[in-house]
């Protein structure tokens, strides 16, 4: 396991005198606020504000999965994939991704733009608060970085440099498991409620889902498309904004980023999606529901207009040609369903569960897991007769009405 000094409350100071493009951020000797607040798998993240109010990020990536300890070893190295993603993805996204001021290679740190004044998207969809525009501003980033990371704009011999430098094997691995493998062949790892053991033993003997899921592991290994996010849910984009509309949508925890394809993203996203519509409903609130289940077909369309946009801008018009472009949408389209059902999968039996599900009462998440991987294998049967967002929004919908629970109806049962 690597040897380095991780960051804590007494050295973040330290650090920062020690780089000068964070020690002109803040002042390191003026810190009023040091928060560590670091909730995800993997990683510290320290928030510091100065005596000025002026603000810093400070995420070090740590050597195992910090869910489980050293005994799940993690290569650090991903902090690196995550800073290179972030640069590249900010030049094609301008303001969908926050600032890195500084990446120390030999502890692992980066200093990072504060967002302390945005939310967590899936918190903010937990609470019920509506952000307009933040599915759109996910799709406009997806597109610009499917297009702009790609062979359809970096020439050739730059690509392959890209491809050599983004090989992110361990995280790769991660997902090749967790969420293509493990919730049809459960590896130890799996659990649900008791209730839900069925559906999760239904899920696993669907001879239809797994080849499917198979078939999505295969693109997910071999497609190298784009420098994609690789983690891209509503638990990884911040957003801020007042009466219901968002002025500021950003992207972050981009430390899975591979090159993959590019419907991996807009399947995770429009995942989590219905996980939130899951939850909706489950609470009665189904006007609330429908609004979040409009969400996929904004960030499609937003990607798409924005793909489009880009496309005269391709470095060889002479053989990509307009009908190739449509055979691409189309083909993303379709790949969106199969990423989505494996993503709605994991995280209904996986090891990393969400919030919307699992802070609902357990009688209220019965239902709304059970819809969730229903939905999951709705999708695999049906996204070649119909790829588009507004059916599987309609399948959605039909599937969480139909299956949710409520605690009178279980007492009453």
């Amino acid at each position: 396991m690597p040897e380095y000094e991780f960051l804590t409350a007494e050295n973040v100071a330290d650090h920062i005198r020690s780089v000068p493009a964070l020690a002109e951020r803040i002042d390191a000797d003026r810190l009023v606020s040091v928060d560590e607040v670091g909730d995800g798998n993997l990683n510290l993240v320290f928030l510091l504000r100065d005596a000025d109010d002026r603000r810093l990020c400070l995420k070090q990536a740590l050597p195992y999965v910090r869910m489980v300890g050293e005994g799940w070893p993690m290569t650090p190295e991903r902090a690196r994939f995550e800073v290179t993603s972030l640069r590249a993805h900010g030049a094609l996204a301008p303001g969908l991704t926050p600032e890195v001021y500084d990446y120390d290679g030999t502890r692992y740190i980066i200093g990072l733009e504060d967002l302390s004044d945005h939310r967590v998207w899936r918190g903010a969809l937990n609470d019920g608060l509506r952000h307009d525009g933040a599915a759109a501003a996910v799709g406009r980033y997806v597109a610009a970085v499917a297009f702009g990371t790609s062979t359809f704009a970096v020439e050739r011999e730059d690509l392959a440099r890209r491809l050599a430098d983004s090989v992110n094997p361990q995280l790769c691995t991660i997902t090749e498991d967790l969420v293509f493998t493990e919730p049809c062949v459960d590896a130890g790892r799996n659990s649900t409620i008791p209730a839900n053991e069925p559906d999760a033993a239904e899920l696993a003997a669907d001879e239809e889902f797994v080849t499917a899921m198979g078939r999505a592991k295969w693109l997910f290994m071999t497609h190298a498309e784009a420098l994609i996010h690789g983690d891209l849910h509503t638990g990884s984009v911040m957003v801020r904004g007042a009466d219901g509309v968002a002025d500021s949508v950003k992207m972050f925890d981009s430390e899975f980023a591979f090159y993959g394809p590019v419907a991996f993203d807009l399947g995770a996203i429009c995942a989590n999606f219905v996980i939130a519509a899951a939850r909706a409903y489950a609470l009665g609130e189904d006007e609330r529901a429908e609004w979040v289940l409009s969400l996929p077909a904004q960030t499609w369309q937003a990607f798409e207009e924005e793909f489009r946009r880009r496309w005269p801008e391709r470095l060889d018009p002479r053989v990509w040609r307009e009908p190739f472009l449509e055979e691409l949408l189309t083909r993303w389209q379709q790949e969106m369903w199969l990423f989505a059902a494996a993503k709605m999968s994991r995280r209904i039996v996986g090891a990393a569960k969400t919030t919307d599900i699992e802070t609902l009462p357990e009688a209220l998440r019965e239902g709304a897991a059970r819809g969730v991987l229903q939905h999951a294998r709705h999708a695999v049967r049906t996204y070649l007769e119909d790829s588009s967002p507004e059916a599987f929004a309609a399948g959605a919908q039909e599937i969480l009405t139909r299956t949710r629970t409520s605690e009178t109806t279980l007492a009453a049962g």
